[in-house]
């Protein structure tokens, strides 16, 4: 089989590998110029997804995988094509359909008969069916479930380890027709290969949703119940702290009881999916007054961060304070939405001189940012630790000279490490 994956982002590249490394010919479409030119030569554009450099080295040389800056000419040669272009809210929650338009259109001009159309961007509820159909249909002179197959099927993978996420969830399909939901069936179990997972309702593997509706809502349902969860804990936390209340053993035990579950509260949550998703579900239901308490209350733990470090240090004014962590999540070298940025306007409106420490990346990347770098071994008056990195784990107070209070935003600081230091624990998001 013939595919095309449009868009090798974080999520795009590992499919394109995944679907290659299972004997299809794969093209890969991509607008970045050195993104194309860094897969054909067999090199990943993008460094912390396991497995993708050695992959790459594998089956670029073997002719399996091609990158293109083409896509109408690639999905002219595809039976099928896998759309994972970014799609964003703005601050007001309304969807930037730009991009995505833009990429649909080229996949018009190059559909023939017969071709099946997959959009795994995660999308607000009725897209695939009312937004882009039509764009394809009028772009190619085809009828979608007549002519061609189109289907959702969101991606329910994490960077880092889409290899793996891969396996280990079913993979959700829907279709605007009962012939495209079966196609998109077909098509996935071509290309994936699932671990056994017992404590499924059903087997782990390719599962038909019954409408390309009822897959929108299936992501957003699972974002949106993770980010109003969130939202829980870290209200719970930050009642616990006024009253002296270890909120992480309440939560531990909240959790012993079957059928419950609260994460752990934290400075905020970040990346493409917990800020923007729960935004796409409150553009299809406004009323949803749940979902925007949640996403509001998650959006001020980076104030709240620094009012904590503010009672504990006092006033502010002139304090250096260093931010460790640029990154969204440990381990990844991104920063969408990432919890540093609201860190830092709260600790300059404050009079606070911020500082930014991140192991993935360099002085001039953090600069690039609007952020000022900060090495280990200088001195600074207190941290607030908003990233898990591994490396943070084992970081002391002699690392930081002079440092006085210490809010550990992801609950991964070892305190018999920070002697003489007043620490807060918000926890691990």
């Amino acid at each position: 089989m013939k595919i095309t994956v449009v868009a090798l982002g974080k999520i795009g590249l590992p499919l394109a590998v995944q679907f290659a490394s299972k004997g299809h010919e794969v093209i890969g479409v991509d607008v970045n110029p050195t993104v194309v030119d860094a897969v054909n030569a067999g090199r990943e554009p993008f460094p912390g997804e396991a497995h993708l450099a050695e992959r790459l080295a594998e089956l670029v040389p073997a002719g399996r995988l091609v990158a293109s800056l083409d896509t109408t000419t690639a999905v002219a040669d595809s039976d099928a094509v896998v759309v994972v272009v970014p799609l964003f809210v703005d601050a007001d929650g309304v969807p930037d359909f730009g991009w995505m338009d833009q990429a649909t259109r080229s996949i018009a001009a190059g559909l023939k008969p017969g071709t099946l159309v997959s959009y795994e961007t995660t999308l607000p509820v009725g897209t695939t069916r009312e937004r882009f159909g039509p764009m394809l249909e009028a772009g190619s002179n085809l009828r979608a479930g007549r002519d061609f197959h189109l289907v959702f099927s969101p991606e329910r993978v994490f960077t880092g380890r889409v290899f793996a996420d891969l396996r280990r969830y079913p993979k959700l399909v829907g279709g605007v027709d009962e012939g495209s939901g079966i196609a998109g069936v077909k098509f996935y179990e071509a290309v994936l290969d699932f671990d056994e997972r017992p404590d499924l309702t059903r087997p782990n593997g390719v599962w038909d949703l019954g409408s390309s509706e009822a897959a929108e809502m299936a992501k957003l349902a699972e974002t949106t119940y993770r980010d109003v969860n969130i939202g829980l804990a870290n209200q719970f936390a930050r009642f616990s702290a006024a009253h002296g209340i270890d909120v992480h053993a309440v939560i531990e035990a909240s959790n012993s009881q079957p059928f419950s579950h609260i994460h752990q509260p934290g400075i905020a949550v970040g990346g493409h999916c917990i800020p923007i998703y729960p935004r796409m579900y409150l553009w299809n239901d406004p009323d949803a007054t749940v979902v925007r308490a949640a996403r509001e209350a998650n959006a001020a733990m980076p104030e709240y961060a620094v009012a904590t470090l503010a009672d504990a240090l006092g006033d502010l004014g002139g304090a250096r304070v260093v931010v460790l962590g640029a990154a969204y999540r440990g381990g990844v070298k991104e920063t969408a939405f990432s919890g540093v940025f609201p860190t830092v306007v709260a600790l300059t409106s404050r009079g606070a001189q911020p500082v930014v420490h991140d192991p993935m990346y360099t002085d001039d990347e953090l600069q690039a940012m609007g952020l000022n770098p900060y090495h280990l071994g200088d001195a600074a008056d207190a941290v607030i630790v908003q990233t898990d990195h591994a490396e943070y784990r084992d970081l002391g107070a002699e690392s930081i000279p002079g440092v006085k209070v210490l809010i550990d935003g992801r609950r991964i600081t070892d305190p018999a490490r920070w002697p003489g230091v007043t620490r807060r624990v918000l926890g691990v998001a």
